[in-house]
């Protein structure tokens, strides 16, 4: 395992994300038409489309990949500079995430958190607590890495 990366922030992207990830891919195949209503707390039930259906299998699909990449990734390197481009990527995703999400539900709803549902803590809460650990890792306040113990042949 990623054992360069200090235990907290290890277990945040090598176990709790990959698990949240799955968690996304399971609710999608599920129930897709739960997982679509669920994206906006308390909005009216309306029929899902056919395409609306794929789309929210193919995001499912897309969690799934990512949980793989993460587990890939931080299970299978010890490369300081491998584990940063990977966790530097995700923080701009999660800066995307996070803009869509407001763009779309809009600044009431984003500062409402009592109005919030499982689906928007996951796009909001849990989004923003991964955007702000991966900000502490990247700007080194859980201190350095930790040294490979991988020997070079």
């Amino acid at each position: 395992m990623a054992s360069i990366l200090p235990p907290f922030p290890k277990f945040v992207f090598a176990i709790f994300e990959p698990i949240s990830l799955v968690a996304g891919f399971i609710g999608a195949m599920i129930s897709p038409e739960w997982f679509i209503e669920e994206q906006i707390a308390f909005s009216h039930h309306v029929s899902i489309s056919d395409n609306a259906r794929l789309v929210a299998l193919q995001l499912g699909n897309i969690y799934l990949l990512l949980a793989m990449i993460g587990v890939a990734v931080l299970y299978s390197t010890r490369e300081a500079k491998v584990i940063r481009n990977y966790l530097i990527a995700l923080w701009l995703a999660d800066i995307g995430h996070l803009a869509v999400t407001y763009h779309v539900l809009g600044w009431d709803t984003v500062v409402d958190i009592a109005q919030w549902n499982s689906m928007t803590f996951g796009n909001i809460g849990a989004t923003l607590f991964l955007f702000l650990t991966r900000s502490a890792y990247l700007f080194g306040m859980f201190g350095p890495d930790r040294k490979s113990t991988t020997k070079l042949a």
